[in-house]
């Protein structure tokens, strides 16, 4: 057997190893269905922070969200940072009803800071207010029962919760209809089985709770990779503390253009390899010593696991080009067929595992797509591998290259009732 046969078996071998607890929680998310949270004892109090860079054009349909919650409103506070806004988002969230602050300081950039800015001004201008905070972003949508889902988990004890992500604009482009059905497995798949299980889960991007004690505990927020809200994940994980998940439902907006997405997700990749390569050893302390499953859960989510997938084609391509100049001295016609077989082989093993992956997330949430051309529901099955592929490139391409915080432009202004009726 050639050298490269073996070296790709290993390669199998090794992802098959790390991941295959994966496979536990597909079974879990699909025969057990949707976790049940008791109903709590008694209804808390909460604070909404919204991060908002020139938001103008959607911030007031999620203030409103907020208010129509089907919860006290005297238990809700809404905070909106209008950050180093050149338009009229400050006013536009004072008019729908948020409190606003506005921050100016262009030295610290990011998602992160504004956190950290607002959390300090609510802590000190309102003291002991709020048990918990929720995180969105200024395209969010919320439906309806969200605070009242969230409310039953919080009153379980859990000192940080997520909720099930759904997209605002699954139809828009093949782009959007890929981030979505990624989202909708991470709910259904990932998240809702970890909690069935016991383990802990993730955090991600924005629709989740923060208990009052942690925030007031770092006087502020405390994490500055460029994913704050995987390096808080970690944390917890490192630290033992258990982040729950409720199937309270929110939608998001998701980039339409390869050129948006790949500007977003260098920014995530790169922000899994600071994480990576900080909490790394952390991680792996608490694995072998605390015995966390969840520590060895993150690790799997941040290492980069897309980077031996390149090495492992790189190493396949090189083979195949040198024995073939080499004219069978180092490598036999049989062993270089043998090698591309393996590498087309791997290829469209991956095609498939990703095509599996959408099908299955379409099927059991089809009720929570809201696309009106279902053609494009059809065709998301065929390029969401496509998709995923491009993370490939993205994972060396974010090694070497520097990456700096770039906030994602928001224009689809639609309601909840809108979404839901399917009107983009």
């Amino acid at each position: 057997m050639a050298p490269i046969v073996v070296f790709n078996f290993v390669i199998g071998v090794l992802f098959t190893v790390c991941f295959l607890y994966q496979v536990i929680y597909m079974l879990v998310g699909l025969f057990h269905g949707e976790v049940k949270v008791p109903k709590a004892a008694k209804q808390h109090r909460y604070a909404f922070f919204i991060a908002a860079h020139n938001e103008e054009p959607v911030i007031a349909n999620l203030v409103q969200s907020i208010k129509d919650q089907d919860y006290p409103a005297e238990l809700i506070d809404i905070f909106v940072v209008a950050d180093a806004c050149t338009d009229n988002t400050a006013q536009a969230a004072r008019d729908a009803g948020a409190i606003v602050y506005e921050r100016n300081d262009l030295a610290r950039k990011g998602k992160s800071w504004v956190m950290d800015y607002g959390f300090d001004r609510i802590l000190r201008e309102y003291p002991g207010k709020h048990e918990a905070f929720f995180i969105f972003d200024a395209d969010n949508l919320l439906s309806r029962d969200y605070v009242s889902i969230m409310n039953d988990a919080f009153d379980q004890g859990y000192l940080a919760l997520t909720s099930y992500r759904n997209s605002k604009n699954f139809g828009s482009s093949w782009i959007s209809s890929a981030y979505a059905t990624w989202f909708l497995r991470e709910a259904r798949y990932l998240n809702n089985a970890r909690m069935i299980l016991g383990t802990s889960c993730a955090v991600s991007g924005s629709g989740y709770l923060v208990s009052s004690k942690i925030i007031e505990g770092m006087h502020g927020w405390d994490f500055h990779t460029l994913t704050e809200d995987i390096q808080f994940s970690t944390f917890c994980a490192v630290h033992g503390v258990r982040i729950g998940y409720t199937p309270a439902e929110f939608y998001d907006e998701q980039p339409l253009t390869l050129s948006a997405s790949w500007k977003q997700r260098m920014r995530w990749t790169k922000g899994f390899y600071q994480v990576f390569f900080t909490y790394g050893r952390h991680l792996l302390k608490a694995i072998s010593k605390f015995r966390r499953f969840a520590a060895y859960d993150l690790l799997m989510t941040i290492a980069p696991g897309m980077l031996l997938t390149l090495i492992s084609l790189l190493a396949n391509g090189t083979f195949i080009i040198v024995g073939m100049m080499s004219h069978g001295f180092l490598a036999t016609d049989a062993e270089i067929e043998m090698c591309v077989g393996s590498l087309l082989l791997t290829l469209g093993f991956m095609y498939i595992t990703f095509f599996a992956m959408g099908l299955l997330t379409t099927i059991t949430e089809f009720r929570h797509i809201h696309c009106p051309a279902k053609w494009r529901i059809v065709a998301n099955l065929f390029t969401f591998p496509l998709f995923m592929f491009t993370y490939i490139p993205l994972t060396v391409a974010a090694l070497f290259l520097k990456v700096d915080w770039v906030p994602t432009p928001h224009d689809v202004s639609v309601t909840l009732d809108e979404v839901i009726q399917g009107a983009r």
